[in-house]
């Protein structure tokens, strides 16, 4: 692999069946080990819940407040800076809490592709 500056387009953030909009950072065959993208929730929004098969994602948190619920663990609160760390297959969702956009980044390993995502409700 060659080095790399990504410079992603935010022309190109689409919305996501999840419930939010998606902004790839970096999501590449030739790169299968991780995948990078920006996620954005609306104020009052909760994502659909969902798993990632053979997928572990974490969520890096960089502005607004929202409520995560992971797997079997009580719904917690998440603010700029937290990092949530989500096991592959387990369930997943997050609600934007306040008056603001939620943005965090969902770092993925392996890459995330359409095929390992899967819709609980």
């Amino acid at each position: 692999m060659k080095t790399h500056i990504i410079h992603p387009d935010p022309a190109l953030e689409y919305a996501f069946i999840e419930g939010c909009s998606i902004l790839e950072s970096w999501n590449n065959a030739d790169d299968p080990h991780a995948s990078i993208a920006r996620a954005r929730v609306a104020p009052g929004v909760t994502t659909r819940r969902h798993a990632l098969t053979g997928v572990t994602e974490r969520y890096l948190i960089l502005s607004g407040v929202g409520e995560v619920e992971v797997g079997e663990m009580s719904p917690e609160r998440v603010q700029a800076g937290d990092v949530v760390v989500i096991p592959a297959g387990v369930r997943q969702r997050i609600t934007n809490t306040g008056n603001d956009d939620l943005l965090f980044y969902a770092i993925c390993t392996p890459r995330f592709t359409p095929a390992c995502y899967a819709a609980l409700d």
